[in-house]
């Protein structure tokens, strides 16, 4: 990636890391919702107070890290062209571009995170149903707007997006010696969110067959949390990258046949 392709990259997933841990305002902003037993869209729903300013967090959210993991992935083929053209493109007799595959999958899963909480935005819950009776019981007789289901199928792409990058890339940085932060920190980063989201399909699943939350706001609150963390260790990454060269690229210069000669 050319310096000024990842310094961009870097601004745009740090101000959306940012914009996405916008919920913790609830600590300072009385909601009425119990952070402990509830849903963190439900903060954004179409019945509560504060919904309309988390949707457009959520909203910026998502565009945000959409524009930083489409930079990245443009910077990281424009400058695996320039690799090529240079004549370091393959060493050892391998060539370097399928060297990583995990950066390419990471960013693209990245992108596709960015691009679902952009959408799930737009798809609000009509009301809380952790929260209100009512709103559970006309949720589970089919009762509530076509949203709820679209909301469901949006979410779980997002955060499947979010678990396929969080690992991809912290295994490319590991695998290729780029990004020495995430190289570092990333491993726990990643066990750490699949517990989180073990937790918080466990709740989802007592909630859904009427055992109760099991917690599902703390557990959640925890998943989303370790996103937005991670996706900081990753925007300082690349800002303090010294030499953003496709991963796998020899950091030193390789001669060509002409100059052996």
């Amino acid at each position: 990636m050319t310096e000024k392709v990842t310094r961009a990259s870097a601004a745009l997933l740090a101000l959306g890391a940012l914009a996405y841990t916008a919920w913790v305002l609830e600590v300072v902003v009385r909601t009425g919702l119990d952070p402990v037993r509830t849903y963190v869209s439900e903060l954004a729903a179409a019945d509560q107070p504060l919904g309309g300013l988390f949707r457009a967090t959520d909203l910026v959210a998502g565009l945000l890290v959409l524009a930083g993991a489409a930079t990245g992935l443009a910077g990281r083929f424009a400058s695996a062209r320039w690799v090529a053209s240079a004549g370091r493109g393959a060493l050892d007799g391998r060539p370097r571009a399928s060297a990583g595959r995990f950066t390419t999958a990471g960013w693209i899963a990245l992108a596709v995170f960015g691009a679902a909480t952009a959408v799930d935005s737009r798809l609000p819950l009509s009301c809380a149903p952790t929260a209100d009776p009512l709103c559970a019981a006309r949720e589970t007789a089919g009762l509530v707007p076509a949203t709820h289901a679209a909301h469901a199928v949006s979410s779980g792409l997002a955060m499947t997006g979010a678990l396929v990058a969080v690992v991809a890339l912290t295994v490319a940085a590991r695998r290729h010696g780029r990004w020495p932060p995430l190289a570092r920190t990333g491993p726990v980063l990643v066990v750490l969110e699949l517990v989180a989201t073990a937790w918080t399909l466990a709740a989802v699943a007592a909630f859904e067959a009427g055992k109760g939350t099991w917690a599902l706001g703390a557990g959640q609150r925890s998943q989303v949390l370790l996103v937005a963390l991670w996706l900081a260790v990753l925007a300082y990454s690349l800002a303090t990258e010294k030499d953003p060269l496709p991963d796998g690229s020899p950091t030193t210069e390789v001669p060509t046949p002409q100059e052996e000669r």
